[in-house]
């Protein structure tokens, strides 16, 4: 009897090792991923204990004296700190709603177009620009907006001479942001929709069809419902970046006339030029900025899974 009861209890194990065998290729494609985020991703990630450390540059992390929370008290106290804060959650959270309505919407236009050859090749144009950097974005934005630019250009001539530079004007400056990056991300997030699309059955649609329902029905009650699942995940996912907003777009298309007028430093780069480029932050308190964006982020995502739950939603937790 005891014997049965090892064996019983070993069984688990035994299954264990007989699916690690059955899929032992798979692990080891694996492991190099394993590798890879262990080594960058986790390992550094004791370097955080700096925003709670009196840290110099040179100076070794884990002989550095602690100092607690003085790191916080002191960016919290900085009139610059609120006011990055402020634009990140402006652009950040306009850039999550406009972005995330427009992949919806470039995937039902691409959806609903009937010739299959315009359809791929609206496709490759409207996705292709995703694969562009934000330095050639930012180079092509400023040739046709920015100082001598292609608009610049013909205001002078049509104005004497006078020179607008939309590219320095804040007001121009966050409407500039929400268009590139829709322009430039727009179809490539409407590729995980289309896939979606693909996997609704064609029956729903024959028997709306048979019931008399129009194209905008058909799209109304049967498409848009398909992808609701898809989208509030793929909204949760974003939600964790609001406070990012978008370094590499911001860097490369602000300038000193936005920076002064308050309305293009976003944490990202305010943390940058205040510790690289100014020197004002020293390393601890831009470490400090790091960790409340990840917590502040943290918490958001929980939230938003959290509300998508009680909703009936699928969530990512």
């Amino acid at each position: 009897m005891n014997k049965k009861l090892i064996i019983d209890s070993l069984s688990p194990l035994n299954d264990i090792g007989n699916r690690t065998r059955k899929s032992k290729y798979l692990i080891l494609m694996i492991i190099p991923a394993i590798i890879f985020y262990v080594i960058f991703c986790y390992f550094p990630m004791y370097g955080i204990i700096i925003a709670f450390k009196d840290y110099d540059l040179g100076g070794e992390i884990l002989t550095s004296p602690w100092i607690g929370f003085d790191n916080f008290r002191s960016i919290f106290s900085f009139p610059k700190f609120w006011s990055a804060l402020k634009n990140t959650v402006i652009i950040g959270v306009s850039k999550l709603l406009i972005s995330f309505v427009a992949a919806i919407l470039m995937a039902l236009l691409i959806n609903e177009i009937r010739l299959r050859v315009f359809k791929k090749t609206f496709q490759t144009v409207v996705t292709f620009p995703h694969f562009l950097s934000w330095v050639i974005v930012a180079g092509l934005v400023l040739n046709i907006f920015g100082p001598a630019g292609i608009i610049d250009s013909i205001a002078q001539a049509v104005n004497g001479g006078e020179s607008i530079e939309l590219t320095h004007d804040p007001d121009f400056f966050l409407p500039m942001i929400f268009s590139t990056d829709v322009w430039k991300e727009a179809g490539w997030s409407s590729i995980i929709y289309l896939a979606t699309m693909a996997g609704i059955s064609p029956e729903l649609y024959e028997a709306a069809d048979i019931d008399g329902a129009t194209r905008f029905q058909k799209l109304w009650h049967i498409t848009l419902p398909a992808i609701k699942p898809t989208a509030i995940l793929l909204l949760i996912l974003s939600i964790g970046g609001i406070l990012s907003a978008g370094f590499d777009q911001i860097y490369n298309m602000y300038n000193s006339a936005v920076i002064d007028a308050g309305v293009a430093d976003i944490l990202d780069t305010y943390i940058y030029r205040s510790t690289i480029q100014q020197g004002g932050l020293f390393p601890g308190e831009g470490a400090a900025v790091g960790l409340f964006k990840s917590v502040v982020s943290f918490i958001l995502v929980i939230m938003v899974d959290r509300i998508a739950k009680l909703s009936g939603e699928r969530g990512i937790i």
